[in-house]
């Protein structure tokens, strides 16, 4: 009986070391695959250009405002600089005039969805539409061939990477937001964007706010050595 004791007891010792060695290996499994996907999707997606860099990027996103365009537009061509404009679609098929002074100054010009929908929700193919409808829209009105993805409202998923990689399109997001379009006050827009240091890309609106400080704030760049380039300039660095 003492015998039979002993071995159940043994039994039961090593039942218990290989439960806990496979859930062990298990753990590390799931958190290697977990890693590899969150690696992976951060690889696709730009949030910065070289931090080593004194780049920075104003990237305007823009499906309204347009009241406050052309305003932006001569203060960015009174301090010289290019920046990139990510256009909704549906704005922009009423506004090619803005697209081809957009393109005749200089500036960049972004993708940013057609219909400004939550791309993480859509399907693989809608996600493409999305794109690609906008993609062959600006195409059309002047000319230009985008290979830059801002999706509206930073909203995104491995979906949403595929169909961009699928369209050979980036997908950007930002380091720096000036939430301008909820935050009507010159002071904190200004305050949140004159943080920006080399690599980052800081993300506008076409708000009246953001006019009013913009003079000031490019000015404060040029004062600190920060030179103003587009979005492409700034993460080509690190392809």
């Amino acid at each position: 009986m003492k015998i039979k004791s002993i071995n159940k007891l043994d039994v039961l010792a090593n039942f218990v070391i290989i439960f806990i060695v496979v859930s062990l290996v298990l753990v590390s499994c799931v958190s290697l695959y977990g890693s590899m996907q969150v690696f992976a999707a951060s690889d696709s997606v730009y949030f910065n250009g070289d931090i080593n860099s004194n780049y920075v990027s104003l990237m305007f996103n823009v499906y309204w405002g347009d009241e406050y365009l052309d305003g932006i537009l001569d203060t960015l061509s009174k301090h010289n600089v290019k920046t990139t404009f990510f256009v909704g679609g549906s704005w922009a098929d009423d506004n090619m005039d803005y697209l081809k002074k957009f393109v005749s100054l200089g500036h960049e010009i972004g993708n940013h969805g057609y219909f400004h929908k939550n791309q993480s929700r859509l399907s693989f193919e809608d996600n493409v539409s999305e794109i690609k409808s906008n993609n062959v829209v600006v195409k059309n009105l002047c000319g230009v061939e985008m290979n830059l993805f801002a999706p509206p409202s930073g909203d995104y998923s491995e979906t949403t990477l595929k169909a961009a990689k699928s369209l050979d399109m980036k997908v950007i997001m930002w380091s720096i937001d000036t939430i301008d379009w909820r935050d009507h006050d010159d002071n904190l827009i200004y305050q949140r964007a004159s943080k920006a240091k080399g690599g980052d890309l800081v993300l506008m609106h076409p708000t009246k706010n953001t006019l009013n400080v913009l003079d000031k704030l490019l000015s404060f760049y040029e004062k600190n050595n920060l030179r103003v380039v587009t979005v492409s300039t700034n993460i080509n660095i690190l392809v």
